[in-house]
């Protein structure tokens, strides 16, 4: 896949909160952290556990499984017992709508 595909509304994801997606058959977690959005892996390194059914906190999302946590900004682990960073995508806002591509930049 090439490009940026639209997965929500901007007001569909609160700040604060997150949604998982499906893009292009990859699971996908949309964060919206402050003023802006992050897309992750939405898959622990740990133990494959999915991030979505955890809590974000500021820029940090829990893993509810074992409690590794990541920064949803750049998939930097922030605490055991993950040791692997996350995949990270591209995010953009356009006409409302926040597009995610599945390029790896982590």
């Amino acid at each position: 896949m090439s490009g940026f595909v639209r997965v929500a509304d901007v007001d569909d994801v609160r700040p604060g909160r997150t949604r998982a997606i499906a893009v292009d058959g990859q699971q996908v977690l949309l964060c919206h952290v402050g003023d802006s959005f992050c897309a992750i892996a939405d898959v622990c390194t740990h133990d494959q556990g999915p991030l979505g059914e955890g809590r974000l906190r500021g820029t940090t999302i829990e893993c509810p499984r074992h409690g590794a946590r990541f920064d949803v900004r750049d998939g930097s682990v922030v605490a055991l017992p993950a040791i692997r960073p996350l995949a990270t995508y591209p995010v953009r806002v356009v006409d409302g709508g926040v597009e995610v591509a599945l390029e790896v930049v982590r």
